[in-house]
């Protein structure tokens, strides 16, 4: 069983850059299919570090809030178990975190198994010698704990878009913006102009769109945060709402979240808000990432939205914000570092 020790949890959030076919590579015989929901996490904890500062340190980290959703839902639904417990279908969850306090051991580290018992599954054990070096542990790593356990995660929904993506669609997007995506099944395409696409996937009280779109590249003032909006609203306003003349624009009541960041040696630009429906009551969060294709001397942005009013809204979310990485340039339209002015 292949084991993958780490004295900084930084060395272990390198290990999940390998492409997700290599980083969920079976390291057992089981062909059992992991247990649980997207985002549930088993923690396998004794009942003292529980209850003490480590518990609440653990589950502050675990059950923060994710940004920019209209009710707060944590990044994780934990449910805690002892050592005891952890056996048949627990054993079997997709994401396991195991505590383990040992006066003996010289210092924290922190390990990784995949696919101990199903598959596609990941089981960190975090083993410290004392409640106080555990809790430091976690207080220092809280981040790249989070971006661990929500790249494994990701993996999975890569994983599945590779397995089941629609060719047609992906021929489409390539013809139109010399870029190669896979689209997971589910997505049907609701309209198609020369510089625009928009995609939707219909849940019976949920759904969850994107669009991509093209325009010029008009030097570093492009990529700032009122010419992202500017365009955002020009191509989102094509997307037509329930009544006659509504359309969907972005909400001014909270200004969206914009960053910049790479991925990919690509740099891009993400901007996290909300939208609506100009003319109708509708809503949800949103997120878009752009970049420049030096290629084509033009802005290309993948632009993803969720509608769901009932249900909670962080999968539906996290499930859009994935498709950014089935989107690949060619390697000769990769852009120098661009500024904002």
């Amino acid at each position: 069983m292949k084991k993958i020790s780490v004295i900084a949890l930084l060395f272990f959030w390198v290990l999940f850059l390998l492409p997700a076919c290599k980083a969920f590579r079976s390291v057992s015989d089981t062909s059992r299919t992991a247990q649980g929901a997207p985002y549930e996490l088993i923690v396998v904890c004794n009942q003292r570090l529980w209850e003490g500062e480590f518990g609440d340190t653990l589950r502050n980290v675990l059950q923060k809030p994710v940004p920019y959703l209209i009710e707060q839902e944590p990044h994780f639904q934990v449910m805690r178990i002892m050592d005891k417990d952890f056996k048949g279908l627990m054993a079997d969850h997709r994401n396991v975190l195991k505590i383990v306090e040992d006066p003996s051991l010289p210092e924290t580290h922190l390990s990784a198994q995949f696919n101990v018992t199903a598959a596609p599954q990941i089981v960190l054990t975090l083993q410290g010698p004392s409640e106080d070096a555990l809790t430091q542990y976690i207080s220092v790593n809280r981040d790249k704990l989070l971006e661990t356990l929500e790249m494994a995660e990701r993996n999975r929904s890569i994983s599945f878009a590779e397995r089941f993506n629609q060719p047609e669609l992906s021929k489409l997007i390539r013809e139109m913006f010399g870029v190669e995506m896979n689209v997971p099944k589910g997505y049907i395409l609701a309209q198609q102009s020369d510089d625009f696409l928009w995609f939707r996937y219909e849940f019976p009280s949920a759904s969850q769109g994107f669009m991509l779109y093209s325009y010029p590249y008009e030097g570093a003032g492009s990529l700032s945060e009122e010419s992202l909006l500017a365009a955002r609203n020009r191509f989102s306003s094509r997307i037509p709402g329930p009544t006659d003349g509504s359309f969907m624009t972005t909400a001014q009541a909270m200004p969206p979240l914009y960053k910049m960041f790479r991925q990919q040696d690509r740099l891009w630009v993400e901007m996290r808000g909300f939208w609506d429906v100009k003319g109708d009551f509708m809503g949800g969060p949103f997120v878009s990432y752009t970049t420049v294709d030096q290629a084509t001397k033009r802005v290309f942005t993948l632009d993803c939205y969720i509608y769901s009013p009932k249900n909670p809204k962080r999968n539906y979310l996290r499930e859009v914000e994935h498709l950014l990485y089935l989107v690949k340039f060619p390697i000769d339209s990769m852009p120098q570092d661009t500024s904002v002015e």
